[in-house]
């Protein structure tokens, strides 16, 4: 909730916060993310114009009032990525308010949006993801957790799951089978082929779980904390923390490089593009696509380590 504001922009925001959820399916943490970047920007309009705008102030900002704004950011350090989104939230909302008869603002329009440097997902390599799934059971204390932070893994790394979409499985949607449905971002479902192995870890966790449900139609949580709540992500990535110091990864192996590693292993292994974006779920290919450079670097790793004349190169240069 925006405090403190005219009231009609209060209502429009709730409007506008309302379709996100019904129509667009936004996430709660999405959506908090979103009333955010809004609060921000009227903070920063506020002390721009000298007093609070209402919705018919929106609409006669001009492109100045926006580029200060953007500008204002800048120089408070904040990441070209984060300005990315503010922007295309306050885009989000404009477009929002001129659907709705509140009010249009051409000058946004003419606002570019920062460029972005393309970020390569960071994958594990296989050996380490093969033993990050063996050794995750190592630092839990009692046998049941130890089994699910093992089946967990292994759903991350062998179907490629983020990990809110693991965790927000129920016990009547656990892996069975030879695929299973999974309903990602913006609410929109895909199917998942499920590995034998995968299968068997979390069968293995659901029988040592002290947790039970009746049976295979329980819809209750299937990845449960030790107090019988659904699991927090937080634990999970606590656990991801324990395991890298335990096995000396990089900083950069948490539950979500268990997905790059998924998609990054298929690719090098022969997998084409349109079949991982399925398996992913991405919107787009480019999105993808951000993983045929992370197999150009292991291509290239593997050329410079193993090539007869890219050795002899090396060693050329090291007399």
């Amino acid at each position: 909730m925006i405090y403190n504001a005219e009231p009609a922009l209060v209502q429009a925001i709730a409007g506008w916060r309302g379709w996100l959820a019904d129509e667009r399916r936004a996430s709660p943490h999405t959506l908090d993310a979103y009333q955010r970047d809004i609060a921000a920007f009227l903070t920063f309009l506020t002390e721009h114009l000298g007093y609070q705008p209402g919705v018919g102030d929106l609409a006669r900002l001009k492109s100045s009032d926006f580029r200060s704004w953007l500008a204002g950011r800048a120089m408070r350090g904040l990441s070209r990525t984060s300005t990315a989104r503010a922007l295309s939230t306050v885009r989000g909302f404009f477009r929002h308010l001129e659907k709705t008869g509140l009010g249009a603002n051409a000058a946004l329009k003419t606002i570019r949006t920062p460029k972005i440097p393309k970020s390569i997902p960071k994958a594990l390599s296989e050996d380490e993801a093969l033993e990050s799934l063996d050794a995750v059971g190592d630092l839990a204390d009692l046998p049941w957790v130890a089994k699910r932070d093992t089946a967990l893994l292994t759903l991350l790394y062998g179907c490629g799951l983020r990990l809110g979409e693991a965790l927000a499985l129920n016990r009547d949607q656990a892996p069975r089978g030879d695929s299973m449905m999974i309903r990602g971002k913006g609410g929109k479902d895909r199917l998942v082929p499920i590995l034998p192995a995968v299968e068997t870890a979390v069968a293995a966790y659901i029988a040592a779980c002290p947790w039970r449900g009746d049976n295979a139609s329980d819809q209750s949580p299937l990845f449960l904390g030790v107090r019988g709540k659904r699991l927090n992500p937080a634990v999970a990535q606590r656990r991801m923390r324990e395991l890298r110091a335990y096995l000396g990864l990089a900083d950069s192996a948490t539950p979500h490089a268990l997905r790059h590693s998924f998609a990054t292993h298929l690719l090098a292994g022969g997998g084409d593009l349109r079949t991982i974006q399925e398996l992913l779920g991405h919107a787009s290919l480019s999105s993808t696509q951000r993983y045929t450079s992370v197999d150009a670097t292991r291509i290239s790793t593997v050329y410079h380590a193993a090539h007869p004349r890219a050795r002899k190169r090396r060693e050329t240069r090291d007399v």
